[in-house]
């Protein structure tokens, strides 16, 4: 696909910061690039390892797993909560919150733990693996190579009405978008770079029908688009939570089509369009859907400021022996 923009749009977006220092400190945390150099040194490795043979059996993994990391940190912070089971404390947990609909491979985090905890015991969080696991599953489909700070502990709470609150939901406003970035620390263009995430994977018909069906709903959507979208969503109310339709034309890598489609009207939920037309964002997209590189350049920036905002760290938190439940 070809896309052609003026260069003054492209001149108004700004150049990226610079590169993050060694230890990367946030809100009074700290975390540090060099934290498991003595005490796991092979974590990194061990956990591409474990991912790269999930791939040979579900294609759709490192969708998952990036979905269940931006999941888990929107709550509490990168703190492990999304992956405590009811059984285990006394109140509903962040999974079974509704806005969680559809998360998978949780179990795939007690597996790599189980491995490290034969390789170094008791020494790697929950929360460090689900971001390990996240910028494992960009880098294996094709994204850029990211390196995140560690450290993180574990939480002990995890509560479903907090992730009712703090999961946006599919009818976000570009006003609000925005504020949830901002609190992580992004600017516009990070944030902007973040949605470009949904560059791997698809979308259930149960949250995109409104888009669908609500004649008072105005926006940019293709025609075509929206009759392909009508024919895999076929009812107002699907008869089925299962069915869905890819988000872009490759779903299963990271690349740079997921603003070239949006450009197009081919968005998939209501942010995409949204994003794609305000004045604050719409450059960014422009950018980001003719120079892939420069997407990645932002994308690394903002996936280290969400994984390290608000997050547990020394004593604050516990390493879980299983990621399951508390110690």
């Amino acid at each position: 696909m070809e896309i052609s923009l003026p260069l003054v749009l492209l001149a108004t977006v700004v150049i990226m910061a610079m590169p993050l220092p060694l230890s990367f400190g946030v809100q009074g945390n700290q975390l540090s690039y060099n934290y498991y150099k003595y005490s796991c040194p092979n974590l990194e490795s061990l956990v591409e390892k474990k991912l790269m043979s999930l791939l040979l059996t579900d294609i759709t993994a490192p969708s998952s797993l990036l979905r269940l990391m931006f999941h888990d940190c929107q709550v509490q912070g990168c703190d492990a909560s999304i992956l405590l089971d009811t059984n285990y404390i006394t109140r509903s947990t962040e999974i079974t919150s509704s806005r969680n609909f559809g998360i998978k491979h949780r179990e795939t985090i007690d597996v790599i733990k189980s491995v490290l905890e034969e390789e170094c015991p008791g020494q790697v969080s929950c929360a460090d693996i689900i971001v390990l696991a996240a910028k494992a599953s960009v880098a294996l489909s094709g994204g850029p190579n990211i390196e995140v700070p560690l450290g993180r502990k574990d939480s002990t709470t995890s509560s479903s009405k907090q992730a009712d609150a703090k999961l946006p939901s599919p009818t976000i406003s570009v006003d609000e978008f925005i504020s949830i970035f901002k609190s992580k620390g992004m600017s516009i263009q990070e944030a902007v770079s973040i949605l470009g995430a949904h560059t791997l994977g698809v979308g259930h018909c149960i949250n995109i029908v409104g888009r669908l069906y609500n004649q008072q709903i105005r926006d940019n959507m293709d025609w075509r688009f929206k009759t392909s979208l009508r024919l895999a969503c076929p009812t107002e109310i699907p008869l089925t939570n299962l069915t869905f339709v890819p988000i872009d034309m490759t779903p299963t890598i990271f690349d740079n089509h997921y603003y070239r489609e949006i450009l197009m009207g081919r968005g998939l939920f209501g942010i995409d369009s949204y994003i794609s037309t305000d004045p604050r964002t719409a450059p960014f997209v422009m950018r980001f859907a003719v120079d892939q590189n420069y997407f990645f350049d932002s994308f690394k920036s903002a996936f280290v400021k969400l994984s390290s905002s608000n997050v547990l760290t020394n004593m604050q938190g516990e390493v879980r022996r299983k990621c399951s439940q508390r110690n």
